[in-house]
């Protein structure tokens, strides 16, 4: 799991923090005034700093310039403003790529990356990481104990275009990757099953990372070279992450994370930091972007193990990036913004601060639009840091735990969607996001958790796709069911062993006797254990009258099977059935399950609740007990407005 600490970046007048991704670099020496000048008006008391400044801080190899950075850390300390302080190794200078194009990562068809974007660095290149650490180590030495500074921000979004570089870099440190993993080739030949397509080695030294292969390659392979991969960006965090504590003790270290649906291939589960943060953009193209972000936000929190975070990046309209780029409507800003904030963001910041007049981003938006500050979006902008400011007191309160428990896992993320499967169309993440929205739509809350250490706390845990299950997990899960709780799992689930060795298998795709269309999936289920109970029957086709929905008593608790996608609306269908007994219910009134979502932070002595409108119409609220603190949209305490979310506070 996630190793944090319970370090947080310290607000002198404990606040949360409000800003954005700061690029002086881009502009004249003029608009720095006018830029901190803004700032204030619209309450901005954190940047992000020197993100991708690499080149022009070491000029060339080991000459710098840090004047125009010291003046602009001090032009932002002298006006109250703090400064989370990048590495700036995200992006390598052109001086260093051209006397070492060896650090350029390759695809997995031999093909080198180069230059001219971002992120153009091997993870594993023994020489990027030596330049990387000198950068490092300046900064720090320089900057690590100037009064502005309340954070590090290590690199930027981890392996968002380097996550996989097939380089011989990256085969050696592969191979020590899988000796330190199993011990001996022995060993590594069972787990991967090399009796297959005679793939026997008798030396780590013949192995190499899954390149462009003939036909299938090795899905053993494939699923450690997921695990490799994201390990070598976390051991280049930890890196980073070390020179700073050695060189500048007692700042607080983060890397922005990307949880959401596009970004599988970091476990960041498994990374340490001292705090988390993540960068999350809205697909707004899909149909079900609002309740993503919730559940990011969400997956976010379940990440830091409930502790406050930080929201590195979003946008405050339109991104450039995405095939049909479109603006947020009104309210849609607040709503965003504040909606990760009741997951437990005490930092919300976007890309970027002022938006760029050249460059591959000029047309994504910011809190200063090309037209400048007398516009719509900067005064949505100010009206937001005036809502943070009201919600102060909520920093270093946690998420309150939730009824239900849905359990991601990369692991299962990525072993369940390799190739050579039952069905190319699996997709772990839409199917752990089916739940959570049915959930909502029910008006009953859930917590995404990364870790099943302590699964007592939850009345239900649902774990969908569950494809791989160890051991320990195992044992785990039946602990829990003894002990009184309720698993709901799905079909694809308790397939294969760590190793990728399957236990069973089955596909085909029916109806069921309540009029669910089940799609894409149908285990055939044989009912053997005498307090089996049969939930939901197949209704056509060959599997017509076989049970699908199972749920069988064991010790104190009870373990239910869905044996097949059901998509929201059927699990909407279903879950009042299969939560029958279980007391995880809704805790809203009646009228608010659905168009509501409900979402609690404590600090022990007092309770906030967000309720965050998922719809395009307002809702009368009437009766909602505890003082408004914030409401977007339409100010009244009986209305909450279109895309408007409304702050509620209560004494325990």
């Amino acid at each position: 799991m996630t190793q944090i600490t319970s370090s947080f970046p310290h607000s002198s007048r404990g606040e949360l923090f409000y800003g954005a991704d700061y690029n002086p670099e881009q502009w004249s020496r003029e608009t720095w005034d006018e830029d901190v000048k803004l700032m204030k008006q619209a309450g901005v008391n954190v940047v992000s700093l020197a993100i991708f400044s690499w080149a022009i801080i070491e000029v060339a190899d080991d000459k710098w310039d840090f004047a125009w950075l010291d003046e602009v850390i001090n032009l932002l300390h002298k006006n109250g403003i703090a400064v989370d302080l990048a590495t700036a190794t995200a992006s390598p200078p052109p001086w260093l790529t051209k006397a070492h194009p060896e650090v350029l990562p390759v695809t997995k068809n031999g093909e080198t990356l180069y230059p001219g974007g971002r992120q153009h660095w091997r993870p594993t290149s023994p020489i990027f990481r030596r330049y990387a650490l000198r950068l490092v180590e300046q900064l720090a030495k320089r900057y690590g104990s100037h009064p502005a500074v309340i954070a590090w921000h290590v690199n930027n979004e981890l392996g968002c275009h380097n996550n996989y570089d097939f380089s011989d870099d990256a085969a050696e440190a592969f191979r020590t990757w899988l000796k330190e993993r199993y011990g001996t080739i022995d060993k590594l030949n069972f787990a991967w099953g090399t009796a297959f397509w005679s793939q026997h080695y008798v030396d780590f030294a013949d192995i190499l990372p899954p390149r462009q292969a003939a036909t299938f390659p090795n899905p053993t392979q494939q699923l450690d070279w997921a695990r490799f991969s994201s390990d070598a960006l976390g051991a280049h965090l930890d890196a980073e992450l070390e020179a700073l504590h050695k060189h500048s003790p007692g700042v607080p270290v983060t890397t922005n994370y990307m949880l959401g649906r596009g970004t599988r291939g970091m476990d960041v589960s498994s990374w340490k930091v001292d705090f988390v943060s993540n960068d999350h953009y809205r697909v707004q193209t899909e149909p079900d972007e609002r309740d993503e972000l919730s559940f990011s936000a969400n997956l976010t929190s379940g990440v830091a193990h409930g502790a406050p975070w930080w929201l590195m990046e979003h946008s405050t309209s339109a991104v450039n990036w995405q095939g049909i780029n479109i603006p947020k409507r009104s309210g849609e800003m607040a709503r965003d913004s504040l909606t990760h904030v009741a997951h437990g963001a005490d930092a919300v910041c976007y890309f970027q601060w002022r938006q760029s007049k050249a460059g591959a981003e000029k047309y994504h938006s910011a809190m200063v639009p090309h037209v400048g500050p007398d516009s719509q979006l900067f005064r949505d902008v100010v009206k937001l840091g005036e809502n943070m400011k009201a919600l102060a007191e909520i920093r270093g309160s946690h998420r309150v735990t939730a009824p239900i428990a849905i359990l991601f896992d990369w692991d299962c993320w990525w072993a369940s969607e390799l190739d050579s499967h039952p069905s190319s169309r699996v997709n772990y993440y839409r199917e752990a996001l089916d739940w959570f929205v049915a959930l909502l739509d029910l008006g009953i809350r859930a917590d995404a958790v990364t870790s099943p250490t302590d699964l007592s706390k939850y009345k239900v845990v649902i774990a969908p796709i569950l494809y791989l299950v160890d051991d320990p997990l195992q044992q785990r899960i039946h602990e829990y069911v003894h002990d009184g709780g309720h698993f709901i799992t799905t079909y694809f689930s308790g397939i294969v062993d760590v190793n990728d060795h399957a236990k069973l298998g089955g596909t085909l795709g029916r109806s069921l006797d309540d009029g669910t269309e089940a799609t894409m999936w149908t285990d055939p289920i044989d009912i053997i254990g005498k307090s089996v109970e049969v939930i939901r029957k197949y209704d056509s086709g060959d599997v017509k009258g076989r049970p699908a929905v199972t749920r069988n008593s064991a010790g104190k608790g009870t373990a239910a099977y869905v044996s097949t996608r059901l998509g929201v609306q059927g699990l909407k269908k279903l879950l009042p059935d299969l939560l029958k007994g279980t007391k995880a219910q809704s805790t809203l009134p009646p009228s608010l399950r659905g168009p509501v979502e409900q979402v609690i932070r404590s600090d022990g002595h007092t309770e906030w609740e967000f309720l965050i409108n998922r719809t395009d119409d307002p809702i009368d609220l009437k009766d909602m007990e505890g003082d408004l603190l914030v409401s977007t949209g339409v100010e009244r305490k009986a209305r909450l407005a279109e895309r408007g979310i409304a702050v509620f506070r209560r004494k325990l």
